[in-house]
């Protein structure tokens, strides 16, 4: 097993594509996280790009110890001045120095012939070594390159002096076939490769970095470089969580081990999103909310008969705490009776299917059903046991004031219809029960809150009628709809009024 170095670019190649500047503060932050994480390089920054960067580059050097701190440059002399100044005080300093290799880069930007193009390659190289002993050129847009080109370039920049070869595919535009054969021709072809390290740098651009610095891995390259989440220039970088937890999983099939604490890779995960701002997709490989989140309730159940059923990965290897039952309409009874377990409630055979029955209605109503709402479930008769079900109503108003309310109620067995008018829906709705019902007694209190979370909250009516012989019962009514919760709790406070009460002696 060869070692695998892992190289962040996350505070270079990753924030000069948010459209912010990070401030030292924060760079230190994500910095310390990232020798928590275990990384073997940190870019710090493009020392020359501005003096921002420059006293990042400077705070990280001086106070982040036992981790290769790297600052990046052009091949030219002032900027390797002022990454040399940067560095400094570094523990382990590198400079990380190169050049447009491909046709159009030469040709359009650079505007400098191949020859040219070596011989400024090769002098920064030997320039940057007398400031550092580890030095690391990148060939830019290398996928694009003349391959034979490409090898010329790196053949002599690792005989002036550079410690490691970065081969990028700057524009994203490898695929991993192509991109693991390019890896292996430099790495057959280029005589002095034994010399330097093999690093691999992909981007975004069609969705396969991850898949392409693996393909670079598995054909023999020593060193990744990526960012925390993927963010980095136009569709972002190699995904450094996504390529770490690829190969922990199968670890056999790359012949490489790092030494990343698999267990900080949620954390570093967090803190990057919130230090930047860029938000983790919740369906984002390895670090998204969704990761270890189970909805279908085919998947539930095997999972809870066996994670290894549904879960490549358990989630305590990244820092979860654990995976997550997300009860929803597709939920079976295996996932609630495993939520209602969680929350302390045990419940069999037929009070297990009367419970699901009134989950279901719930979950129709909602997108996701959440622990507050199992308590207000199993806090629910749902009409068990009860002598008036509420069948349906309906509402009409008539401006802001008047209001009709239609409501079927079934009392003992017999399905009654009636209707009433009322100041508000609510109080035409409570006049028409009163006339089905024959009640009498007073609405003293009425009151509404929410008790769950999110945009479909589960509300909680709470009605208290006081009847002519002074008792006070209190009825209390759930649902998504509001109207329907309020119906709810006065019905639950009618079905207890002939209910004994225990009274206290004076």
């Amino acid at each position: 097993m060869r070692k695998l170095f892992v190289f962040d670019t996350t505070l270079r190649d990753g924030e000069q594509s948010l459209g912010i500047t990070l401030n030292v503060k924060e760079k230190l932050e994500i910095g310390h996280q990232l020798v928590k994480l275990g990384v073997d390089v940190i870019e710090a920054g493009f020392p020359a790009s501005s003096p921002g960067d420059l006293e990042s580059v400077k705070t990280l050097a001086k106070e982040l110890k036992g981790v290769i701190i790297c600052g990046l440059t052009r091949a030219v002399v002032p900027d390797i001045d002022l990454c040399a100044e940067a560095l400094r005080k570094a523990e382990y300093p590198r400079i990380h120095t190169g050049i447009g290799v491909s046709q159009v880069h030469m040709e359009k930007k650079l505007k400098l012939s191949p020859d040219q193009v070596v011989e400024q390659a090769v002098t920064a190289v030997k320039y940057a070594k007398k400031f550092v002993s580890d030095v690391e050129f990148y060939a830019e847009d290398a996928f694009r390159s003349d391959p034979t080109f490409l090898v010329r370039v790196i053949e002599n920049v690792i005989s002036a002096g550079a410690t490691v070869v970065n081969i990028p595919d700057t524009v994203g535009y490898a695929n991993p076939w192509e991109y693991g054969e390019l890896i292996s021709y430099v790495i057959n072809n280029v005589k002095n490769i034994d010399k330097a390290i093999v690093s691999v740098h992909c981007h975004n651009d069609l969705g396969m970095a991850t898949a392409n610095a693996l393909a670079g891995i598995k054909a023999g390259a020593s060193q990744v470089e990526g960012t925390i989440n993927g963010i980095g220039e136009r569709a972002g970088n190699t995904s450094l969580e996504e390529v770490i937890m690829s190969i922990y999983t199968r670890r056999g099939g790359y012949g490489v081990e790092s030494n990343i604490n698999t267990r900080e890779i949620s954390a570093t995960s967090r803190l990057v999103s919130r230090i930047t701002g860029v938000t983790v997709p919740d369906h984002k490989a390895i670090v998204g909310a969704n990761a270890f989140n189970h909805a279908s309730g085919i998947h539930q159940d095997g999972v809870l008969k066996d994670r290894e059923t549904y879960e490549i990965i358990q989630p305590e290897t990244i820092g979860v705490p654990q995976n997550i039952i997300s009860l929803t309409a597709r939920s079976g009874r295996h996932a609630l009776k495993h939520c209602l377990e969680e929350l302390g409630y045990t419940i069999e055979g037929v009070q297990l299917d009367d419970v699901y029955q009134r989950f279901l209605q719930l979950a129709d109503q909602k997108k996701e059903v959440f622990d507050q709402d199992l308590y207000v479930l199993m806090g629910d008769s749902g009409g068990m046991g009860s002598t008036i079900t509420l069948q349906s109503m309906s509402i009409a108003t008539n401006g802001v004031e008047m209001a009709t309310a239609t409501v079927n109620l079934e009392i003992e067995g017999k399905m009654i219809t009636d209707a009433a008018c009322g100041n508000g829906p609510v109080n035409a709705l409570f006049n028409t029960i009163d006339r089905i019902t024959g009640n009498t007694a007073i609405l003293e209190d009425y009151t509404l809150k929410s008790v769950t979370r999110s945009s479909e909250a589960l509300g909680e009516a709470t009605v208290k009628l006081r009847y002519d012989d002074g008792r006070l019962i209190v009825g209390k009514g759930f649902s998504t709809d509001i109207i329907e919760a309020s119906a709810k709790a006065y019905i639950n406070a009618l079905d207890k009024r002939d209910l004994p009460t225990e009274r206290k002696s004076n």
